[in-house]
């Protein structure tokens, strides 16, 4: 079963509102087996509600929008459909009780323009929202169906679940659309695409999406229409195939955070962490203590942003500085076995030139140097980055977790205090 979704809202098209809706809808039609297969973002302006939702309807002739179901003059969603399918809006006293118990509750007084919100077109099913004031409207006709749902996040959610989910299940003959996500990082689209060849037609007939972004490489595999137990074993299958292309890369699935990773792996092996960082400010650090119960391994770190900072805080010598550069292998080296002996832990080094200025010939912008030292032994790696600055920051933070992750695998498990 194929729908299309038509949003409805001028801010999303200026920019001040990010439409996570369609996401949602997406996600959730995908689990039973509807495939959204157009999204299309309109203006509160009746004569493109009605010419999208009709233009929509002639194509897969389901529809869903949301927005414009509230109380103000812009809110013209429901009147726009109702005269697509020539079905004039009625007012419902069942609905505006409804809504007067709930302003009670709230023991708010409802406006005048908010009757609107009782109204619906004739002929119509009404969706009750427990979540707000705005009630969902499903509408059948000789052109098809259309659903109306507020835009309203919260609400949005609560309905498709609770009353549009149940109705569509039904009509998709036991058949999903899933979809599994592989994480990689440290290695640009481009390459890992060659390294993995023609996989694609090794998991067919399965979908491989590549999905860049400032934390790496999302490959996101997707089973189209099919029954619920022979997509996850396909999925089980494609998943095992991507990674026995890349396993040197591939880090999680899903929502899988690095850091996280990170401290887990730490944790397993009892091992403590602590951070050196100049160019990425603290990023690294934040990203390990964004994680709930972080402190159980990570101990701390110095941002030493100045070079006399890196000699004074990690014992890092100025004549090495001075020889070498900050931004260098001996220096990051030094940062590293510096913050292990201060810490007493695993320690991640980070020196780079973020830009857009003071990188040269030899060391452009974005030059990143990271090393990770654990007693007297140490390991470094160099990269060259490409961004803004604030992308060459984030992924340099992106690197040090892996470099740090990597050097845990190999860490053997501390004996118990």
């Amino acid at each position: 079963m194929e729908l299309e979704l038509v949003t409805v809202g001028t801010e999303l098209l200026l920019g001040f509102t990010i439409d996570t809706n369609g996401a949602e809808i997406a996600r959730l039609m995908g689990t039973i087996g509807v495939r959204v297969s157009r999204r299309t973002a309109i203006a509160d302006r009746a004569e493109d509600i009605r010419s999208s939702v009709g233009e929509a309807l002639s194509r897969t002739r389901f529809v869903i929008t949301t927005g414009g179901l509230g109380p103000t003059r812009d809110d013209i969603t429901k009147k726009a459909v109702a005269d697509l399918f020539d079905a004039p809006l009625e007012f419902r006293e069942d609905i505006w009780d409804a809504l007067l118990e709930r302003y009670r509750r709230l023991r708010r007084v409802p406006a005048e323009s908010n009757r609107t919100q009782a109204e619906v077109p004739r002929g119509a099913e009404v969706l009750p929202n427990r979540w707000g004031t705005a009630p969902g409207i499903w509408l059948e006709g000789p052109a098809g169906t259309v659903v109306m749902l507020p835009g309203v996040p919260l609400e949005m959610r609560m309905l498709l679940q609770h009353e549009v989910v149940p109705r569509l299940a039904g009509r998709t003959a036991g058949r999903v659309v899933r979809s599994r996500t592989l994480r990689a990082t440290g290695i640009p689209e481009s390459t890992l695409a060659d390294r993995l060849g023609d996989v694609e037609s090794d998991i067919a007939p399965l979908t491989l999406a590549y999905l860049p972004g400032l934390e790496g490489v999302d490959m996101r595999i997707t089973a189209w229409d099919l029954p619920p137990d022979d997509a996850e074993r396909r999925l089980d299958t494609a998943a095992e195939r991507i990674r026995s292309l890349a396993p040197d890369v591939l880090y999680g699935e899903g929502e899988d955070d690095l850091a996280a990773l990170v401290l887990d792996a730490a944790r397993g092996r009892r091992v403590r962490l602590a951070v050196a960082e100049s160019c990425t400010g603290g990023l690294v650090g934040a990203r390990l203590t964004a994680v709930p119960g972080s402190s159980d391994v990570f101990d701390g770190g110095a941002i030493t942003y100045a070079d006399w900072a890196k000699s004074e805080m990690l014992g890092v010598d100025a004549a090495l500085i001075a020889e070498h550069g900050a931004v260098s292998e001996p220096v990051v080296q030094s940062m590293a076995l510096g913050a292990a002996r201060r810490f007493g832990a695993l320690a991640v080094a980070i020196t780079g030139i973020a830009g857009p200025s003071g990188g040269t010939a030899e060391k452009p912008v974005g030059t990143v140097w990271l090393a990770t030292a654990q007693g007297d032994e140490v390991r470094s790696s160099r990269m060259i980055i490409v961004g803004t600055r604030n992308e060459i920051r984030a992924r340099a933070a992106q690197a040090a977790l892996a470099l740090l992750w990597r050097r845990l695998q190999d860490v053997r498990t501390a004996p118990s205090p």
